[in-house]
């Protein structure tokens, strides 16, 4: 019989500690996945920012050597991510396509000048500095004009700047709901354990020497919780990934890994905090407080 009742007891218990993993595993999942969106999103404002042109056409009887070399120096500013030069030629081709009509066989000549597209880094692609680096531009003989969507740039600017505060809002009304549910589950993990706890503190063992088991267990929980949560939003990334193969240019590689570490920190702590908090609880109660 008492081998019967410690073996149901040893069953529940184990029930319990693997209800509690998949848990904390759930709830993680969904912080890590938000923390991949807002990723993608930062992806998505930088990718649209390193790909907006700043057109510098040049003096019409500036020659393709000079412009070059100019090209070359624009290639190290600090500003500059990429450039590409634009010929007179290259510049009709793109013109036709767009209009649909050899317009230069009509008029005789082309109109166009020889130009350099610029495409600034992320962090610079701002109205600030792209009008500091134009009239920088503009100071060099060979430039002619300077073009850019002012517009564009603040619309793009204010519209990140609102979806990335969103995003951060919901993150920490989800982060704390998230340690709240993780420390109410460990909490009914721990309130099983409450009469060993007590069993053990009656014959004289220490307060450090019964948390220790339950912490290792608690931070154990934590990181197995954490994992199964990182396996899960792998899988989802392969599986957007070969549903909108497009996304393949937001991949960051180094910024997932901050959320996976992310993932691993949260769960570490809030498990052995929570399993911490909660073992306290049990061990300042009283015997009668213990069947309340």
């Amino acid at each position: 019989m008492e081998e019967f009742e410690a073996s149901t007891a040893a069953k529940k218990t184990k029930t319990i500690y693997i209800s509690t993993v998949l848990g904390i595993a759930m709830v993680l999942l969904m912080v890590g996945m938000l923390g991949l969106i807002i990723v993608h999103i930062n992806g998505v404002s930088r990718y649209i920012k390193e790909n907006m042109v700043v057109n510098v056409f040049v003096d019409e009887g500036a020659r393709e050597t000079d412009v070059l070399q100019f090209q070359r120096q624009l290639d190290g500013h600090p500003y500059v991510k990429r450039t590409q030069y634009v010929s007179k030629e290259l510049a009709a081709r793109n013109l036709q396509k767009d209009l649909g009509e050899e317009f230069v066989k009509f008029l005789g000549v082309n109109p166009l000048s020889q130009s350099i597209d610029i495409y600034l880094k992320a962090e610079r692609a701002n109205n600030a500095d792209i009008t500091r680096f134009k009239t920088e531009l503009l100071k060099n003989p060979l430039v002619k004009e300077v073009k850019y969507q002012t517009s564009l740039v603040d619309q793009m600017n204010q519209n990140m700047t609102s979806i990335t505060l969103v995003l951060l809002g919901f993150t920490a009304i989800f982060l704390v709901v998230s340690i709240a549910l993780i420390n109410n589950t460990i909490r009914l993990a721990i309130y099983s354990q409450r009469f060993l706890i007590k069993s053990m503190q009656l014959v004289g063992a220490t307060k450090n020497f019964i948390r220790k088991p339950f912490l290792l267990y608690g931070i154990w929980h934590g990181l197995l919780g954490a994992l199964i949560a990182i396996i899960l939003l792998v899988g989802t990334l392969y599986l957007a990934y070969q549903q909108i193969p497009d996304l393949i240019i937001l991949q960051n590689y180094y910024e997932f890994g901050i959320v996976f570490l992310g993932v691993v920190v949260l769960g570490i702590f809030i498990s052995g905090f929570s399993t911490f908090m909660a073992v306290n609880r049990f061990l300042r109660l009283k015997i009668y407080q213990l069947y309340r």
